[in-house]
């Protein structure tokens, strides 16, 4: 999509930023990003914010101008997701759909809980390990309620279209017919990753049960309905940085970001030898 990453900083340090940048026009991971990257709505893009089996907590920095992707911190350090047993970092590729919004003033019928104010997160489940500011083509197949600290925190099941079981999986049911296990274990992946850190376990709606495509999509169109209410607003509550380069109808439209350029570094996509991170689930039933 003519995408790049822009580099402030190294990783594992505060100054770590990552940009996006388009035909050499600073870019919005939140807000520039187009949410559908097919006229028929069946192919969405997402934003990469943490590859799998990685441990930083890398997030889109809303309240950012141009909203990069940075390194949580907490308590003046940066934020690592401890490995709970038997997983190692992320199981996923996790990030978010871009030009969605988790409204927090909006109590969800569903779970009875506002939302966590930030863009809808998804993980992503095929075989290749993705990178930090990746803009990746992928397909919804179900979603997961998570309840965060009393918010809503959906997280959204979604399979890269070019993995090699896309084709397959169209649905929630199919996930399990095809990658046997994976959603007990992402389940229990946040249920348990908070522990370590001294939390209790997270709590989830509808039992920890996965939604299937057509609820999901239902969460995406409010959500994204969210948004285009929270960008066509020049201020708002929740201190929303809605800078974008896209969209000069919107009041806080600007193509002028001469000092992130100045700063950072353009960052070509690493090189990663895809066949070591393969997953192997039960052949008999794939």
């Amino acid at each position: 999509m003519g995408f790049e990453t822009r580099v402030v900083g190294q990783p594992d340090t505060m100054e770590y930023k990552v940009y996006l940048e388009k035909d050499g026009v600073v870019q919005s991971f939140f807000h520039d990003v187009p949410l559908y990257a097919t006229a028929d709505k069946q192919v969405l893009n997402m934003v990469v914010e943490i590859p799998r089996w990685t441990n930083a907590k890398l997030e889109i920095k809303t309240k950012e101008r141009f909203n990069p992707i940075v390194q949580d911190v907490k308590k003046g350090k940066l934020r690592y997701v401890c490995n709970t047993f038997p997983h190692h970092g992320y199981i996923w590729n996790y990030g978010a759909f871009p030009q969605t919004w988790e409204n927090p003033e909006h109590i969800d019928q569903a779970t009875g809980c506002a939302g966590d104010n930030d863009p809808l997160d998804v993980i992503e489940i095929g075989e290749q390990v993705g990178y930090t500011g990746q803009i990746k083509q992928v397909k919804v197949l179900g979603v997961v309620a998570l309840i965060d600290e009393g918010e809503t925190d959906w997280k959204v099941i979604a399979i890269d279209v070019t993995d090699p079981l896309a084709p397959k999986i169209n649905d929630i049911d199919d996930v399990e017919t095809y990658l046997p296990g994976l959603l007990k274990a992402s389940v229990e992946w946040f249920k348990l990753y908070k522990i370590p850190d001294g939390k209790g376990e997270n709590q989830f709606a509808f039992n920890g049960q996965a939604k299937d495509k057509k609820f999901a999509s239902a969460v995406i169109d409010e959500t994204n309905a969210f948004w285009k209410k929270l960008v066509a607003s020049k201020e708002n509550a929740q201190g929303i940085a809605t800078v974008n380069s896209s969209d000069p109808l919107t009041p806080n439209f600007s193509d002028n970001a001469q000092d992130i350029k100045a700063a950072g570094t353009i960052v070509p996509p690493p090189s990663v030898n895809q066949s070591l991170f393969k997953w192997y689930f039960n052949a008999s039933k794939i």
